[in-house]
Formats: C-alpha cells, sequence, structure tokens
C-alpha cells in the first residue's frame, strides 16, 4: 500500500500551512509508517493512504516519487 504523507520538517516549530511538504511511502499500515519515519525529527501532520482513481492520479503527477525508507 503507498501512504501520503504530509508533515513539517521542524518538530519545534508550531505547524504552518505554507511550509507543509508531502512524501510517499510502501508500507503496510499507517504503524508501519510512523516506525519507519520515526528517526527522523519530522512533524507528521497527517498519513493518508492512497488507493484506486486517487493513487493514479498521484502517480501521474510529475512530483510523485516513493521515498525509500
Amino acid at each position: 500500500m503507498i501512504y501520503k504523507i504530509y508533515y513539517q520538517e521542524n518538530l519545534l516549530q508550531i505547524p504552518v500551512r505554507e511550509n507543509t511538504k508531502s512524501m510517499y511511502i510502501e508500507a503496510d499500515s499507517e504503524r508501519s509508517v510512523r516506525a519507519k519515519l520515526k528517526d527522523r525529527a519530522f512533524n507528521i501532520e497527517y498519513v493518508q493512504l492512497l488507493e484506486g482513481v486517487h493513487l493514479e492520479y498521484e502517480q501521474a503527477a510529475p512530483y510523485f516519487e516513493l521515498e525509500e525508507v
């Protein structure tokens, strides 16, 4: 399954929408995604499962790239 993670790079600052970044990770569950990213100093805002048409839309975008974790 592929997940889209919305995050802030700085764990100590208050989240600001304009600074939100995203990445794509292949994992078995949301818990697995969070475990893989535990060692990074990210403020994870939201982990979204991508399926069906939504996944196809994201894969067609030029910025789609699976992160190796």
